[in-house]
């Protein structure tokens, strides 16, 4: 049987994790538990409306919060269950493009969430590493655009031959090291989890860890 997509195959792993952890488990996001991240996926998916507020805010905030109160009546299995189905079939045209990203990180925060930062083996996650490359060329600027005018390049760690990419243009210039889902975790905001390599001027460093990324 062909593997699945990576986005399929985070979601499936992703729901895995949160039945076998159930809904107390710690997270990287910080202040909750497995439970509040089903919690959110499910809004962010299914009650639009609410989920502008996860982004915006402002008037949205009080439709997020009241929507999340709500949710958190569902059974914890339900709402995994509801995560695991996946999107409305007017979303999945951009199911990829949506959640790749968002499921991976999601499923670090869980996996880690114990204070154990050890990356999956290589072997397991290629597939994924692959995909989540494709995503950085694409999304890098928006995820570093907080960087002012300092620069900063990715590079691949897991090939034999350099692989790097242009996130944010400036001078002077730091260089993130690491597989792309390492990566990808510094640039959404879980710095402290990521196994990754900085190298450059001080002054970019500097930067690059004072920076809040994320979305």
């Amino acid at each position: 049987m062909a593997p699945s997509a990576p986005h399929r195959a985070e979601r499936e792993a992703l729901c895995n994790l949160m039945i076998a952890l159930g809904p107390d488990a710690p997270t990287l996001c910080q202040g909750w538990s497995t439970g509040d991240l089903a919690v959110h996926l499910v809004i962010r998916e299914r009650k639009l409306l609410a989920a502008t507020g996860i982004v915006f805010g402002g008037p949205f905030a009080m439709v997020l919060r009241r929507a999340t109160n709500r949710m958190k009546l569902e059974p914890y299995p339900n709402l995994v269950e509801t995560i695991q189905f996946g999107p409305p079939l007017w979303l999945r045209p951009f199911d990829s493009a949506m959640n790749l990203m968002e499921f991976y990180v999601h499923h670090e925060d869980i996996r880690r969430g114990n204070g154990d930062t050890t990356p999956r083996p290589e072997s397991e996650t290629a597939q994924i590493d692959d995909a989540l490359w494709k995503l950085l060329g694409r999304s890098g600027r928006l995820l570093t655009r907080k960087m002012g005018s300092v620069g900063l390049t990715l590079r691949r760690s897991d090939r034999s031959h350099q692989t790097e990419v242009t996130a944010h243009t400036g001078s002077p210039v730091a260089t993130m090291s690491g597989r792309p889902g390492e990566l990808v975790l510094y640039l959404m905001g879980r710095k402290s989890a990521a196994n990754i390599k900085l190298e450059g001027p001080m002054e970019a460093i500097d930067a690059v860890t004072s920076v809040s990324f994320g979305i």
